[in-house]
């Protein structure tokens, strides 16, 4: 089973050259170097340079390298995808997805500028619109059809100040969108990345969005600061426990297998494929992070 993990996503701004020399450094899964929000309207083309240059000169394996392109709408929106298909980055963000039009038209783009068939797109699902078209948008690109469409990355930011919803712990005012945004999600095979966290200085409310994020079923958390990217990591990351248990799993099904039967108890619990199935995804995820460590 092939996995990688995406347990942070650190938004790194793309007009500050030592927050990105710096970011190579850095133990993130992945890196969003922005075009958008980070960026003053003034400073868009300089940072669009320098980040192409930054993503051209290498040196950020074994992290996934993302960028956050302006929307189509704007003035440097057509210009930041027509750099970004040659720029050798892993993948361009979408911002503010509301329609799978949006995503068709990003994919023609990036195609017309000669962009590898390995660029993929991601979609910043934000608004009350995307939500509710986030099943649309998950499949508008299907990557078994030679697709561009990676994953889901939640704007809980936006998305709290549109509904006019609070900020409070456990994230009950939202939790209706982060359920159809994961469903789009899994029904279409795309990873799905839960929002930031803002208040830097709430380590325990930090530390709680994480735990419920990874509960809920999200593959890991976008950030806006390196401080909190090992909290990240130890919490999207199966733990000591889940991978024994896995393993424990995956061996007593085979022995149950080899016994002519098709279901078996662990630790008092039945056992039958779907939970074989599951017991991989933990055990791989297991050693894609001790690979990653390891590089």
């Amino acid at each position: 089973m092939t996995i990688r993990p995406r347990r942070s996503l650190l938004y790194v701004p793309g007009s500050n050259p030592r927050a990105l020399d710096k970011a190579r450094t850095l133990d993130a899964d992945g890196l969003i170097l922005d075009l958008e929000d980070a960026v003053a309207p003034d400073a868009k083309v300089a940072a669009r340079e320098r980040v192409v240059a930054a993503v051209r000169a290498g040196g950020w394996a074994p992290r996934e390298v993302l960028v956050r392109a302006n929307a189509a709408d704007t003035p440097w929106g057509a210009d930041d995808l027509a750099a970004l298909a040659g720029s050798g980055a892993d993948g361009v963000v979408l911002s503010k997805v509301e329609r799978p039009e949006t995503v068709k038209a990003a994919e023609a783009a990036l195609t017309a500028a000669g962009a590898p068939k390995d660029l993929m797109l991601w979609c910043m699902i934000e608004t009350p619109l995307g939500v509710l078209n986030a099943a649309a948008i998950a499949g508008s690109s299907p990557r078994q059809a030679g697709g561009r469409l990676a994953g889901l990355i939640l704007g809980t930011s936006d998305l709290a100040k549109d509904l006019r919803a609070a900020h409070e712990p456990g994230r009950q005012p939202l939790l209706t969108a982060l359920g159809l945004c994961l469903l789009a999600g899994r029904a279409h095979g795309l990873a799905v990345i839960d929002g930031v966290h803002l208040d830097l200085e709430d380590q325990a409310g930090f530390a709680e969005s994480c735990r419920q994020g990874a509960a809920l079923g999200f593959d890991g958390k976008s950030l806006i600061h390196p401080k909190t990217l090992a909290a990240a990591n130890a919490a999207f990351a199966p733990s000591t426990e889940a991978v024994e248990t896995a393993l424990r799993v995956i061996a007593a099904h085979a022995a149950a297998l080899a016994a002519g039967q098709g279901v078996t108890i662990v630790d008092g619990r039945l056992v039958e494929a779907l939970h074989v199935s599951d017991a991989e995804r933990v055990v791989a995820m297991h050693r894609a992070i001790a690979e990653r460590s390891g590089a």
